[in-house]
């Protein structure tokens, strides 16, 4: 079975509207505008875990930073982002939002830092673990990534795209099937309808029944 593999700089222009949204009243799109390539990492976030208070002028603000790094003028958004930040710290979600601008950028220095920024506000705030993991899985550091998702979805039992990149990690990087295929369910059983998903997941329980029978003759 052919696996491609699209880089998570070309992921992360697939995923613009996937941005994490933390001001009151928004809603992020999730993980609709999924790539339809296993091994793409999901950057998009499911949204402040709770709704905060914030006055109108603070989310006009927000949002016109969002607009502007969905555009792909990154380094506009950067500025507006720390602009806020100025102005309203203690949102997590603002410094993921950095954090994905920094990958784009191919900094991971600064990704980090952002990450761990956003930790330092909510140790368990799921999208800033999602993205930790995706640093570390970058890195090689498979193991640390998956400790990294594993705490988001224990924080978040429905963040459905550490469950994904659970997935994509077990069966392409641990080649672990039966786990990356719990997970692909999981998602899957969150976000309803993802007729790619739904490939991966008959494609794996028939690989999982294979193994299975291969071990049972072994025996």
């Amino acid at each position: 079975m052919l696996l491609r593999h699209f880089t998570e700089r070309l992921f992360l222009r697939a995923m613009l509207l996937g941005f994490v949204l933390v001001v009151a009243g928004c809603a992020s799109t999730g993980p609709g505008s999924s790539t339809s390539e296993r091994g793409a990492a999901k950057t998009g976030t499911a949204g402040e875990a709770a709704a905060r208070e914030i006055t109108p002028q603070a989310q006009t603000m927000y949002e016109q930073a969002i607009s502007v790094m969905a555009s792909g003028d990154f380094l506009d958004a950067e500025l507006r982002l720390k602009e806020f930040l100025l102005q309203y710290p203690g949102y997590p979600g603002v410094h993921v939002n950095l954090a994905i601008i920094h990958v784009n950028n191919e900094d991971d220095q600064a990704a980090r830092a952002a990450i761990d920024a956003a930790l330092a506000i909510d140790p368990d705030y799921a999208p800033a673990l999602n993205q930790l993991g995706m640093l570390l899985r970058r890195n090689g550091k498979f193991l640390e990534a998956e400790a990294a998702y594993m705490k988001a979805v224990t924080a978040s039992p429905d963040y459905a795209l550490a469950h994904y990149n659970l997935g994509v990690l077990n069966e392409l990087y641990l080649q672990r099937l039966d786990a990356a295929l719990q997970h692909f369910e999981q998602y899957h059983a969150i976000v309803g309808e993802d007729r790619q998903v739904e490939k991966w997941i008959s494609d794996l329980t028939r690989r999982v029944a294979a193994n299975q029978r291969t071990a049972n003759v072994a025996e």
